[in-house]
């Protein structure tokens, strides 16, 4: 039977700086995709909506739940405040289902030398993620909150275009730009990042079980924020979300503020590696010095 002792632990430092890592890598990635155009195929558009390999491998790699909220809140900031835009309502519905997504995903894995286990969770986190955008979606034009936008070529039944576009982002961004990458990048950084943040790596004897996922108090809570998530964006199309707001240079400087966003985002992101490293490098010397 494990011991607390035995259990994975990070410091309060080492939780701040998986929570920066992830809220500024994140928020990096997000302005990317505000310059890569979308292609439409009929009545098809493959666009990136958003790397979710980064947000993906910190969670598996690292702390999950610190991880995941720092991916949610560097788009809102990055993607949403350093663009001089604030969605009220909504961007609390896309911080919740993402978070909670993105926590899921990185509590699956156990072992992240596990290409099954990593592929499985890639693949989860990004179909939990679009599941609850598209009931949502489908919420909002069954209540009449929403109006509903036909697709040309598709059947005009909300049903049938969520849940297309839900498949088209699973088998699109959730294989191209989440599945595949994150194979490629957890197996090599695993054992190797880890100890330049002080950390030691996440193994199966000091992790939960895939089980736990399962635990009442875990599937109760997913429940509540999925139905807060809901709630949340339904109240956004209603005249309470008083939160909503955009600046009046918003719409003008958008292609200047994403480069600034960009800017501040890589800064911060070289700021924080540099500081881990240099960290590193400073305790080894002092241990070789002993």
């Amino acid at each position: 039977m494990q011991t607390v002792k035995e259990r994975y632990t990070l410091t309060q430092s080492q939780k701040m700086m998986v929570f920066i890592l992830s809220m500024s890598l994140y928020g990096l990635s997000n302005m990317i995709t505000e310059l890569v155009p979308s292609v439409y195929v009929g009545p098809v558009e493959f666009s990136i909506e958003y790397f979710a390999f980064i947000p993906l491998t910190l969670c598996i790699l690292f702390h999950p739940l610190y991880a995941a909220i720092g991916a949610s809140l560097g788009e809102v900031i990055f993607g949403e405040l350093m663009l001089g835009q604030f969605g009220g309502f909504g961007e609390l519905e896309k911080f919740i289902s993402f978070s909670l997504a993105m926590y899921i995903a990185g509590i699956m894995v156990t072992d992240p030398k596990n290409r099954q286990q990593v592929g499985m969770a890639a693949l989860s986190g990004v179909i939990i993620h679009q599941l609850i955008s598209m009931m949502v979606d489908i919420g909002k034009v069954w209540i009449g909150v929403d109006d509903f936008e036909t697709l040309p070529g598709l059947a005009e039944s909300v049903v049938v275009v969520e849940g297309f576009a839900f498949f088209n982002d699973v088998l699109f961004s959730g294989i191209l730009f989440a599945l595949i990458p994150t194979l490629y990048f957890v197996p090599r950084l695993y054992g190797k990042i880890e100890p330049l943040l002080g950390m030691k790596p996440r193994t199966r004897e000091n992790t939960h079980s895939t089980r736990g996922i399962l635990r009442p108090k875990l599937v109760i809570a997913a429940v509540l924020l999925a139905f807060a998530a809901f709630g949340f964006e339904f109240l956004s199309e209603t005249d309470l979300n008083i939160f909503e707001w955009e600046a009046p240079f918003a719409e003008q400087l958008e292609t200047n503020l994403i480069w600034i966003s960009i800017g501040v985002a890589a800064v911060l992101s070289l700021s924080i590696l540099f500081a881990i490293i240099s960290r590193n490098k400073k305790a080894k010397d002092r241990i070789a010095h002993e």
